[in-house]
């Protein structure tokens, strides 16, 4: 059985940038998910002074 290494080499670097482009990907997409997540939530000060009442508590 002859193994071509050319072919075994390109695929082996194939992979190696395959898996660098998914870890640079899945860092930039974890900073977006970041700041999505800090801009969604409510400031406790903003939900400090909420006056109305659940409908539980009339």
């Amino acid at each position: 059985m002859a193994i071509n290494y050319w072919w075994s080499g390109v695929f082996i670097v194939l992979i190696i940038v395959l898996i660098i482009w998914l870890i640079r990907r899945n860092r930039k997409d974890e900073k977006s998910f970041e700041q999505e997540i800090i801009q969604s939530e409510l400031k406790p000060e903003d939900d400090q002074y909420h006056d109305e009442k659940s409908p539980d508590n009339v």
